[in-house]
Order: C-alpha cells, then structure tokens, then sequence
C-alpha cells in the first residue's frame, strides 16, 4: 500500500469511528419510555401501600404452619440429584 492509499483509509476509519459518537436526538426524546410503561403496566393498584387494613386469607394457626415449614426447608441443604447416564459406547 502506498502512503496516500494508507492515509485515506485511515481518514475513512477515522469517518467510520466517529460516526458512532454522533448524538441521536430522535432517540433520546424517547430514551426510557419503553421501561416506564412496563413498570406502570405491572402496577395492579398504586394506591396499596396506604391500604392500612391485614391481608384477609388464611387461618392464623394453619398460616404459623405453613411459615414454620418454609423455614424449616432452608436448613436442611438439597440433595443434588444424579442423572440417568447413557453410554452409548457398550462400556460399563
């Protein structure tokens, strides 16, 4: 390559590169929106945090039950489950 042909292709990726630092106002006029809707689309009711009244549902023995369980759950560890394995090979 000769110089000149090296200095235009510089100068073009030099083009290219800032290309990418260019501002885009089409854009940030709408930067957030699609994440604003989605939290105000997953709101069942605003208004919940001010609902001083209990939740009304389960018995409060059956409810004292059913946390003393899911406790219990945490302190025990999982047993990891070993998979069926297959050898194709005809090994053992």
């Amino acid at each position: 390559m000769t110089i000149g042909s090296r200095c235009v292709a510089c100068t073009a990726l030099a083009g290219m590169l800032l290309c990418g630092c260019s501002t885009t106002p089409r854009f940030n006029s709408n930067f957030g929106t699609s994440v604003r809707a989605n939290v105000a689309a997953q709101v069942l009711d605003p208004g919940a945090a001010a609902n001083t009244n209990p939740a009304a549902g389960m018995e409060g023995t059956a409810a004292a039950i059913a946390h003393g369980h899911y406790q219990e759950s945490f302190k025990d560890p999982e047993k990891p489950m070993h998979g069926l394995v297959i050898n194709g090979a005809g090994g053992k």
